[in-house]
């Protein structure tokens, strides 16, 4: 599609008039009725407008067909999975796993590395065969290269320290000491927990990454914590392989 269809099928989408539209990015009605006849296209800074409002990318904007993966992991970007700012915006150099609510995810490449090999594994190519193409592929990425000027990482790994030493501080009868948060995608580790009035319950949001873990119980029942949180929360449950029969030992606003 020509950015000319692209910008009529979204503002018809969202309920916009021309009008509207003219409005909401500070340009006249004309403007966009010329954008919608393809006698020109918005300016850079209307289109980072536009972005924002609409919640797509530039590149979708402009009707590009160029492959971009995300400049920390590598992963194609398609729409779906473009990062977000704290504001909505989308961040198109990185996936939603990478780069969450303006935090880099990742601050240690060997961190990602061994995410990746969890799900990149397969009877074709072994374990150690994908972990030496990672190492031989991540560190010519963009993330990577300018990792020392990002500055994103040091707050990240202080806030995950912290976090550690909550959990911890909680002793929690049967549960190892928490050493180390990863990185988790919601859908993931959003499991239903049953009420004492019977009813199903679920605290996270499977499109939102958080930080946590997962620890072998103390009790030798067979049974693991999990642990998930992030700036706002801790939770800690207990569960049976695969996920099987959860239970929510604990859930703290922070």
């Amino acid at each position: 599609m020509e950015t000319k269809e692209i910008l009529y099928d979204l503002r018809i989408k969202n309920g916009l008039s021309q009008e509207a539209l003219a409005q909401k990015v500070f340009v006249t009605r004309q403007a966009v009725s010329r954008w919608e006849t393809g006698e020109t296209i918005p300016g850079t800074d209307t289109l980072k407008l536009l972005s924002e409002l609409f919640g797509v990318s530039i590149d979708t904007l402009l009707g590009s067909s160029r492959r971009k993966i995300c400049q920390c992991c590598g992963m194609p970007l398609e729409e779906d999975i473009i990062s977000r700012e704290k504001n909505g915006a989308p961040n198109e150099q990185y996936c939603k796993w990478c780069y969450a609510d303006g935090e880099y995810i990742y601050s240690d490449l060997d961190d990602l590395i061994d995410v990746c090999v969890q799900h990149m594994r397969s009877p074709e190519h072994s374990d150690e065969e994908v972990r030496r193409y990672l190492k031989e592929t991540l560190p010519q990425l963009d993330y990577w290269k300018r990792y020392r000027e990002l500055g994103g990482g040091k707050a990240f790994e202080m806030l995950k320290k912290q976090l550690a030493e909550e959990l911890n501080a909680l002793s929690v009868e049967g549960m190892p000491p928490v050493k180390k948060l990863n990185a988790l995608v919601g859908s993931f580790v959003n499991l239903s927990y049953r009420l004492p009035n019977g009813d199903l319950v679920r605290f996270l949001d499977d499109d939102t990454t958080y930080l946590g873990t997962q620890l072998p119980s103390l009790f030798g029942d067979g049974r693991c914590f999990g642990v998930v949180c992030n700036m706002d929360f801790l939770l800690i449950c207990t569960y049976e392989e695969n996920g099987e029969n959860p239970e929510l030992v604990l859930y703290k606003k922070r």
